[in-house]
């Protein structure tokens, strides 16, 4: 059994995620100008969409959110947080990234974490730990009509690769509760500072 102080960390980590990654859904579907239903429907599909392919793909079912009407509350109160703080947000484009970024380095380490309590190799939960953090922005971009970030030459699924590294190797050196800390912040500032000094993934020829 778990120790207590690191099942709330994972909660933590858990609906913080789904509420941040629901945040850069409702903000994308904001900027598009759908209506109420669409940019729930965005918000919902941001914060659940990596989650529930993981869980498919790992045996684990019904899928996390099924189980917990906590993810659907969060995805809700998402929508009101960005209509009340949207007109106080200079770019509506810098809050995406920082509510995306914070979002790929929280279910990063959340998928690689849930997927090695399957007894999966680490190969493989690194791979899930990518797929929680990036398809449900996969499936944002492709319902705004957007390039999906992974497809492009951003810093974005190398920084969640980076992050769930560094947390393989830091959990046998500290705490697993430090090591979580320490990967989130891993992958969080990778991404700020590709875009800040324009690091890219070189295309193949």
């Amino acid at each position: 059994m778990q120790p207590f102080m690191e099942i709330n960390l994972i909660n933590l980590v858990d609906y913080t995620g789904t509420f941040v990654f629901a945040v850069s859904g409702v903000l994308a579907g904001v900027e598009r100008k759908f209506d109420l239903f669409g940019v729930f429907i965005l918000g919902l599909v941001t914060a659940i969409g990596g989650g529930t392919l993981r869980d498919i793909l790992i045996g684990s079912t019904p899928v996390g959110w099924m189980k917990n009407e906590v993810y659907i509350y969060l995805i809700l109160a998402a929508i009101p947080f960005c209509y009340v703080l949207k007109d106080r947000v200079n770019k509506l484009k810098r809050s995406f990234f920082l509510f995306d970024t914070i979002g790929i380095g929280l279910f990063t380490i959340l998928g690689l974490k849930k997927t090695l309590a399957f007894g999966l190799s680490p190969m493989i939960a690194v791979m899930m730990g990518i797929v929680s953090a990036v398809f449900g922005g996969v499936i944002r971009d492709v319902l705004s009509n957007k390039e999906p970030l992974i497809f492009s030459k951003e810093v974005y699924a190398f920084a969640c690769l980076a992050g769930a590294l560094v947390f393989l190797a830091a959990q046998y050196l500290v705490l697993e509760n430090i090591a979580i800390v320490i990967s989130i912040c891993v992958v969080i500032t990778i991404r700020i500072l590709a875009i800040r000094f324009h690091w890219s993934v070189p295309f193949t020829p």
